[in-house]
C-alpha cells in the first residue's frame, strides 16, 4: 500500500476506528478481570461489556492506545509510516507532519509502537547455527557521569553494550549467499545490557536461544558457560580481518543499526536505544513481508497491551 492507497483506504477518523474494532473483533477481546473472551459491543457507549462479569472497557483498552488520547488515525498513520519506511523517521517529523501542536505524546506514540514490536518478537527463540558479538552504540553520557573525565574506548561514558545474535546458516562449502556471504542470515535480535558479565550475557542466551543450537562466537571469556546452555559452543580466535567471514552477520547488522540511529536519532539518551533497536530488529525479521508488514504490525498493536512507561523532563 502507498501513501495515495492509504489515504484512500482510511480517510478519516470514523473509518480508522471502525478498522480498529473490526480487527479487535478478529483477533479476539479478553475480560483483564475475569479473562471471559464473550462480550457484547454496547454501541450507545462505544464500549465492550464482558457476559461473565460485565466489566466494561473501551475500544483503546488494553491495547497499545491505552490510556492514550490522541485520534485513533495518527495512531493509523504511525503504523503505516513504521512498516512502510525502511529506515525510520522521528517524532519530530511525526509531530510537524501531523500538525499536532506537542512533542511529547507523538514521541511516546512512537515508542509505544517500537514496545509492540519489542513483544512480537520476544515470542519466538533463536534456533539452528547462531552468531553472537557485541557491539557498542554512541549514546548520551548519563546525568549521573557528566561531572567525571570521560574515558575512552569501550568504557567510555558515550557508549553502551549491545549484545547481537543472529541465525546464521552456513552454505555450501565454496559458495556464498545471493550478498555474497559464507552465512545466510535469518531471526536477528539486539539488547542493551549493562555489562559483559558472563551471568549477564549467559541471561540472555538463556531466554532467546533454542537450548538445541550451536553458537559461533570469538573467544571472549564473557562466553565460558555457553556450552553448558546449548548443543555446541564453538569460540574462535578471530583476527580482525577475518570477521566478515566468521561472524557476518552480527557486524553487518551492527553496522546497519548505527547508521539508521545516526542518520534519523541525534543525542540517543541511553534508556531509550533499545526502543529503537527494537524498531530495527523488528524490520529486520520482516523485511520480506513487503506490503503485509502494515497489517501485521496493527495486529500486534491490537494484541497487546501498551507497556511503555516515560518520564520527559
Amino acid at each position: 500500500m502507498n501513501l495515495l492507497n492509504f489515504n484512500d483506504v482510511f480517510p478519516n477518523e470514523a473509518i480508522c476506528k471502525a478498522k480498529w474494532k473490526a480487527y479487535r473483533d478478529r483477533q479476539g477481546v479478553i475480560c483483564p478481570h475475569c479473562g471471559s473472551r464473550a462480550h457484547y459491543w454496547k454501541a450507545d457507549k462505544e464500549c465492550y461489556e464482558c457476559k461473565q462479569c460485565k466489566y466494561r472497557q473501551s475500544l483503546k483498552s488494553n491495547t497499545v492506545m491505552h490510556g492514550s488520547q490522541l485520534p485513533f488515525r495518527y495512531w493509523f498513520i504511525a503504523i503505516y509510516l513504521l512498516a512502510s519506511t525502511k529506515k525510520s523517521f522521528s517524532a519530530m517529523e511525526l509531530k510537524r507532519q501531523l500538525g499536532h501542536s506537542t512533542y511529547n505524546p507523538v514521541w511516546a506514540l512512537l515508542h509505544k509502537l517500537r514496545a509492540v514490536m519489542d513483544n512480537r518478537d520476544a515470542e519466538y527463540d533463536l534456533q539452528g547455527f547462531i552468531e553472537l558479538d557485541e557491539g557498542f552504540f554512541t549514546t548520551e553520557i548519563p546525568a549521573d557521569e557528566k561531572d567525571k573525565p570521560l574515558k575512552r574506548g569501550r568504557g567510555s561514558q558515550k557508549k553502551s553494550k549491545v549484545l547481537v545474535m543472529a541465525e546464521s546458516v552456513p552454505v555450501e562449502s565454496g559458495t556464498t549467499d545471493k550478498y555474497g556471504k559464507p552465512r545466510k542470515v535469518g531471526y536477528l535480535k539486539m539488547f542493551v545490557i549493562d555489562d559483559l558479565k558472563s551471568e549477564t550475557i549467559d541471561e540472555k542466551v538463556i531466554n532467546n536461544i533454542d537450548k538445541q543450537s550451536i553458537i559461533d562466537t570469538d573467544n571472549s571469556t564473557s562466553y565460558t558457560n555457553f556450552k553448558t546452555l546449548v548443543r555446541e559452543h564453538r569460540p574462535q580466535i578471530i583476527p580482525k580481518n577475518e570477521i566478515g567471514k566468521i561472524l557476518p552477520w552480527v557486524h553487518i547488522a551492527i553496522s546497519n543499526a548505527k547508521r539508521v540511529l545516526l542518520d534519523i536519532f541525534h543525542d540517543i539518551k541511553q534508556e531509550y536505544l533499545q526502543s529503537y533497536l527494537n524498531e530495527f530488529c523488528y524490520k529486520f525479521n520482516r523485511r520480506y513481508f513487503g506490503e503485509g508488514l502494515f497489517e501485521r504490525l496493527l495486529i500486534a498493536a491490537v494484541v497487546y497491551k501498551n507497556q511503555f512507561r516515560y518520564n520527559i523532563k
